[in-house]
């Protein structure tokens, strides 16, 4: 069993390092590109979208200028044991939407409910919930209700409506992050350990996947025009 718990605040250091743990283990689902284990690049990506959600975590104290809210799924007999987390960024000019920015569950502890929970308890609250997500994800999400309503390049856009809001959403500014010491820092020791043949070679594979990736999302969402 799970509870859930909003938090009307920055979460204490224990539940940041169990959120930041949960992301890194699974930046490949959670990053919008998509990077791989095998790429070079993944170190880069653990650390630079790990940065990104304690970025959003410590803007709910308010001081950021940005509106976030965090659910947290909890362990009902061990309230200190995270399952999941979802982060949702409500719109600043229509309160009944908000767009899904992170969604992650425990690996051991899916289908138990946990991210429907989650996603049910946003819905609660918004008459539309948005997100985007790559096309081998979506009949999972259209599984908990949500629609198909266009692509987004590598990602396929989502709602509950079946329509997007076309509501302003404030997100963090990321490329500060990507151009900060410590991702330097790790973008050398990545270089000196696989030389710089391998990272120019790691970064068009990236590449070569989001475009691959933007075809994909294209198809599926035709092939769901076409079924209405």
């Amino acid at each position: 069993m799970f509870i859930l718990r909003r938090l009307d605040g920055v979460p204490p250091e224990s539940f940041q390092s169990q959120i930041r743990q949960l992301v890194i283990d699974h930046v490949g689902q959670l990053s919008s590109v998509a990077i791989t284990q095998d790429n070079p690049l993944y170190p880069l990506y653990q650390y630079g979208v790990g940065l990104e959600v304690h970025q959003y975590l410590m803007a709910l104290d308010g001081t950021r200028g940005l509106a976030v809210q965090v659910t947290l799924a909890l362990d009902a007999e061990a309230p200190d044991q995270l399952l999941g987390f979802a982060l949702a960024l409500p719109a600043q000019d229509d309160p009944q939407a908000c767009a899904l920015a992170y969604l992650a569950v425990s690996p051991s502890h899916r289908r138990q409910g946990i991210a429907q929970g989650l996603l049910d308890d946003l819905r609660a609250r918004f008459a539309c919930v948005e997100l985007s997500t790559f096309a081998n994800q979506v009949p999972w999400f259209e599984a908990m209700g949500l629609q198909v309503v266009a692509s987004a390049g590598p990602q396929v856009l989502m709602s509950s409506t079946g329509r997007a809001s076309g509501a302003l959403i404030g997100r963090l500014d990321i490329a500060p992050i990507y151009q900060t010491v410590e991702v330097m820092q790790i973008h050398a020791y990545l270089l000196k350990q696989h030389g710089d043949e391998a990272m120019m070679e790691a970064e068009q594979l990236r590449d070569e996947r989001l475009d691959g990736l933007a075809l994909e999302a294209k198809d599926c969402v035709r092939q769901r025009l076409m079924r209405h």
